[in-house]
């Protein structure tokens, strides 16, 4: 009877041992590089700045960058249409001049 008790301890401790070897030490070495441990696949991943991926700058919350960039647009199709019009009267401008040359 000892001797299985003996042996049952002996396996719970080395149970033990490789559960804090595998599982458990790769989580501290993870934390300490300040990643993410993933237990269920074991995986340590580095985190992504959330600024990185938007583009929008530190403490800016998404309503306010959406309202940045539609005022952007706003501003970008104003300027389109000044150079449309620009452009038209410059056409008309020379098509007037065009038509008074031929004239004569």
């Amino acid at each position: 009877m000892s001797i299985i008790f003996a042996g049952l301890f002996a396996l719970g401790l080395i149970g033990v041992f490789v559960l804090q070897r595998f599982w458990v030490d790769p989580e501290i070495a993870c934390s300490k590089k300040g990643h993410w441990y993933d237990m269920e696949t074991r995986i340590c991943a580095q985190p992504i700045y959330i600024p990185d991926i938007t583009g929008r700058p530190e403490g800016v919350t998404r309503a306010e960058a959406s309202a940045q960039m539609n005022k952007d647009l706003v501003d970008k199709e104003a300027q389109l249409a000044a150079y449309n019009r620009a452009r038209r009267d410059a056409t008309e401008a020379e098509r007037a001049r065009v038509e008074a040359l031929t004239k004569n």
